[in-house]
């Protein structure tokens, strides 16, 4: 039976695969994500078509498509698909098509491990390509570790909070490409970020 899955591939590295991103992957007809997702399948024989942030709304729509034609369609997530993933727009887009989610490991997750931070005593809040949220300020007053997946960049996200009043001295964590053989953490005073050069692929903590 044809249907579509949205796949979590995790942080990056092939090692936080789950096995059943492994089983549905290698029975799809077609896989589709971003450069770095897709390089995760060297040996896979299905078709591969790549997704980047030009394309996005075009290709969700072809993947929808292409399970309605009675394929099988594995849309690859990175991290878990329900956290600034594919879910969100796939469900305004599926219609009565069926879909299934499969669960991957959230840079979030590795930063808090990394950390040794317990999930229920942290606030967690995504920025990822809506703009920096207001809330955040709210939520670094509340006494708990906020932990923020940026807008865009680390320094953009620094001077946002330093401007807005956010103690320059707090301590602060960036969590840089995590699970990769180039992964970094910088813990310094939030106001120190801002001597560092961070990628793109960053999570960032407040304590």
């Amino acid at each position: 039976m044809s249907k579509l899955y949205l796949v979590g591939v995790g942080p990056g590295s092939e090692k936080y695969l789950t096995f059943e991103a492994l089983n549905v992957v290698g029975s799809s007809d077609i896989l589709m994500g971003s450069k770095r997702a897709l390089k995760l399948f060297p040996d896979t024989k299905a078709e591969k078509i790549e997704l980047n942030a030009k394309n996005m709304g075009e290709m969700l729509n072809l993947a929808v498509s292409k399970a309605c034609e009675g394929r099988a369609v594995a849309l690859l997530s990175t991290g878990d698909p329900g956290f600034s993933g594919v879910l969100k727009p796939i469900k305004k887009l599926a219609g009565k098509l069926e879909f299934e989610v499969i669960p991957g490991i959230s840079s979030i997750q590795i930063c808090a491990s990394k950390l040794q931070i317990s999930w229920d005593e942290a606030n967690i809040i995504t920025m990822h390509g809506k703009g920096i949220s207001g809330e955040l300020i709210s939520l670094l007053s509340n006494g708990r570790t906020t932990i923020i997946l940026p807008n865009n960049t680390i320094e953009e996200t620094v001077e946002y909070l330093l401007d807005q009043g956010i103690d320059p001295n707090r301590r602060a964590a960036v969590c840089e490409n995590l699970s990769y053989e180039n992964e970094k953490i910088v813990e310094v005073q939030l106001k120190e970020l801002l001597n560092e050069q961070f990628g793109y692929m960053c999570v960032l903590v407040v304590y």
